[in-house]
């Protein structure tokens, strides 16, 4: 109830900002302002995850640390989305239908094989993904696959509504403090 009420609020308050984020997309590249990537769900079941697009359209689907040249095909409006996680916003949209969780671990893209393979057998996978999560405070780029799982099972271990509120805390002073945002 808590996620789905959070998130109505925040599109509801962020509606001006996510229209002029839209819009600066838009007039930075051509191509549509949102990109629907596919991600792994809860018990692995694939979904498409709304985010801002900080590349250019003719970018192949796959993580921007595995693309040779990955850092040029970010756009110029999209390296300021990455830096401040504004690309992010489209994802309480994703809470509001149920894809998502406000706190859980962040959804594995659909390539992921290795890190979606750690996270069944953890019993992580059973989790609905989230747009913040342990991992993310914890680290986020600067972890490996296995580190992540690990607290990502932390975090299967000792989930309760205090513990996501500290996560949601903690996401917002990482966010300003901008550590461990590697892309």
């Amino acid at each position: 109830m808590f996620d789905l009420i959070f998130a109505s609020l925040a599109v509801l308050l962020l509606a001006p900002l996510m229209l002029c984020v839209a819009l600066a997309i838009r007039l930075d590249s051509p191509g549509p302002a949102v990109f629907w990537s596919q991600r792994f769900g809860r018990d692995s079941r694939l979904f498409l995850m709304p985010k801002f697009r900080t590349m250019r359209v003719d970018t192949p689907l796959l993580p921007t640390h595995l693309l040779q040249d990955g850092q040029s095909r970010v756009t110029r409006i999209g390296r300021f989305l990455r830096r401040t996680s504004l690309d992010e916003l489209p994802q309480f949209f994703s809470v509001i239908v149920g894809d998502m969780s406000l706190v859980g671990p962040r959804p594995a893209l659909f390539n992921q094989d290795d890190l979606m393979r750690l996270r069944t057998e953890s019993g992580v996978a059973a989790l609905r993904p989230g747009i913040t999560g342990w991992a993310q405070i914890n680290g986020r780029d600067e972890l490996t696959i296995d580190e992540k799982v690990v607290l990502e099972r932390e975090y299967l271990n000792r989930m309760n509504f205090v513990f996501d509120l500290n996560i949601l805390i903690l996401t917002v002073l990482r966010v300003l403090d901008r550590r461990s945002i590697s892309h």
